[in-house]
């Protein structure tokens, strides 16, 4: 194992590490840590990195293509209504995941993330941030919140001159 703490002293100063302190090896022990440290996220770079080089022009010919003839099926109106396009959505990810998968790719990496924020400029770019469009209630519901205010507005002020016309009796 590469990052063991038995490695001895001169393989530690082989990597470049001069500052030793012979009587604690604190300062060879913190190098050393740094250096696995480094190691390992080094690995994690390259693998996120490498993927094979038409990755990008799959998930265009593939998915995109697929998208955007769903999505020309649904009118423009529909297009920020979560309902109704979650289905396509779903597949676009999906689609992407399993090519990514094919191509042994990580998922989700930055080519996914700029393909996904292209495709939300372009078709969801004018949707509320909430996901729903918005709308005037059914006049069912809207007409009797506008009616009894209104209503109750008037009944008030009648009853207010109906009162201050006969006050003579009330004491």
């Amino acid at each position: 194992m590469i990052c063991s703490s038995k490695i001895p002293v001169l393989k530690i100063k082989s990597l470049g590490i001069d500052r030793l302190h012979s009587s604690t090896g604190t300062m060879a022990l913190v190098a050393l840590l740094k250096w696995c440290v480094w190691l390992g996220l080094a690995h994690h770079f390259v693998v996120v990195s490498a993927c094979h080089g038409s990755y990008g022009q799959f998930i265009e010919e593939f998915c995109l293509s697929k998208f955007k003839s769903d999505m020309e099926t649904l009118r423009k109106t529909l297009w920020c209504n979560w309902d109704k396009t979650l289905g396509c959505y779903k597949e676009l990810t999906n689609c992407t995941i399993l090519i990514a998968e094919k191509l042994d790719c990580y998922w989700p990496n930055q080519l996914v993330d700029q393909f996904f924020i292209t495709i939300h400029r372009h078709y969801f770019k004018n949707c509320p941030v909430s996901g729903r469009a918005l709308g005037d209630p059914p006049n069912a519901i809207l007409c009797p919140f506008i009616v009894v205010p209104i209503f109750i507005t008037l009944l008030m002020m009648v009853l207010v001159v109906w009162r201050s016309k006969h006050s003579e009796g009330i004491v």
